[in-house]
């Protein structure tokens, strides 16, 4: 496994994380096609034992049983400085005011649950899951600061939003003496490349570690266009990320990687690890297979032609994935 400092600041993590929204308890919450606990364990074990140590969560998968399901995982199979463990806070944990969003009230609650869940007494990577546009920035970046302070999260980050917004949060956290944002998650893969205009650039300016979600735009990379998975045909949100144009892409991907005797997923994961902003993509696997494609894709050094292949064909299109 390869390692990488995230950003610019001192912490190593692997240059592949987990991501575990695929485990969870498939009745709660909105993702019906999650692995249950003893069907999720494995996929973390393995991921262990070839060098992953970063795992990335969020308190509103699966109703937080994802959490529940990765903290008890981990505290059974290794030790927790081993690993950088992330969650996430924004979405909606009950209905009724301060459910959901990102108010002070709302994270300092969300904080405490997410480490309860977890079984730990902090977490490497609290992160904003979104943008709040109905709370100020200034709340939500003291808030976070206090729990840094506190001891509850030894960084934190961000997730989809606009540049502009990214870029004021920075300098608000500037302004105050206030802990900064060190990662950016957002989306980014052969399908939707427009975080190349203006976030990856600010983020390389800034110096903050990008770990993508979605690198294989939810399998669409790794199969045929038409062809369909259990995922797929559930995923709502997954549905209003992509167009049929994109399928010229698909095909490249395919080409290349038969011409290469190798799986798609290595191909397209290759080219988003390969840019200089990207740190560690964050792979969801629901196959033993998945895990060890992302691994081995590190490996895979694309030519420039095959570069130039692969993105020859896309279009911009409306931003999407916020």
């Amino acid at each position: 496994m390869q390692y990488v400092r995230l950003g610019a600041t001192g912490l190593e993590v692997s240059r592949i994380s987990l991501g575990c929204m695929s485990y969870g308890i498939p009745d709660r919450g909105n993702h019906e096609w999650t692995l249950d606990e003893d069907t999720s364990r494995p996929f973390i074990a393995h991921a262990l034992e070839n060098g992953i140590n970063f795992f990335d969560t969020a308190n509103v998968y699966s109703d937080g049983t994802s959490e529940e399901i990765v903290g008890r995982a981990l505290r059974d199979f290794t030790k927790r400085e081993n690993i950088v463990l992330a969650t996430k806070v924004h979405g909606r944990m009950r209905p009724g005011p301060n459910g959901g969003g990102l108010s002070r009230k709302h994270i300092m609650w969300q904080i405490d649950e997410s480490l309860r869940r977890l079984g730990t007494d902090y977490v490497d990577l609290y992160q904003i899951h979104r943008w709040d546009p109905l709370t100020p920035i200034e709340e939500t970046l003291e808030a976070l600061h206090d729990i840094v302070k506190a001891g509850k999260a030894r960084y934190i980050g961000a997730s989809s939003m606009h540049a502009w917004q990214f870029a004021q949060a920075l300098y608000t956290a500037d302004l105050n003496g206030w802990t900064r944002f060190v990662s950016m998650q957002n989306h980014y893969n052969l399908l939707y490349r427009e975080e190349e205009r203006e976030m990856l650039p600010l983020c390389d300016d800034q110096g903050i570690g990008v770990i993508p979600w979605s690198p294989l735009a939810r399998g669409r990379l790794t199969r045929d266009w038409d062809s369909s998975s259990a995922r797929s045909e559930t995923d709502n949100f997954g549905k209003t990320l992509y167009k049929e144009g994109d399928k010229t892409i698909v095909d490249e991907v395919a080409a290349i990687a038969e011409a290469r005797g190798i799986p798609r997923a290595q191909i397209a994961l290759a080219w988003v690890a390969q840019h200089p902003t990207v740190a560690a993509p964050i792979v969801g696997a629901t196959k033993i297979s998945h895990l060890d494609d992302a691994i081995a894709a590190l490996d895979v050094e694309l030519t420039d032609d095959e570069v130039a292949r692969l993105e020859a064909p896309y279009e911009p299109r409306s931003v999407a994935g916020f």
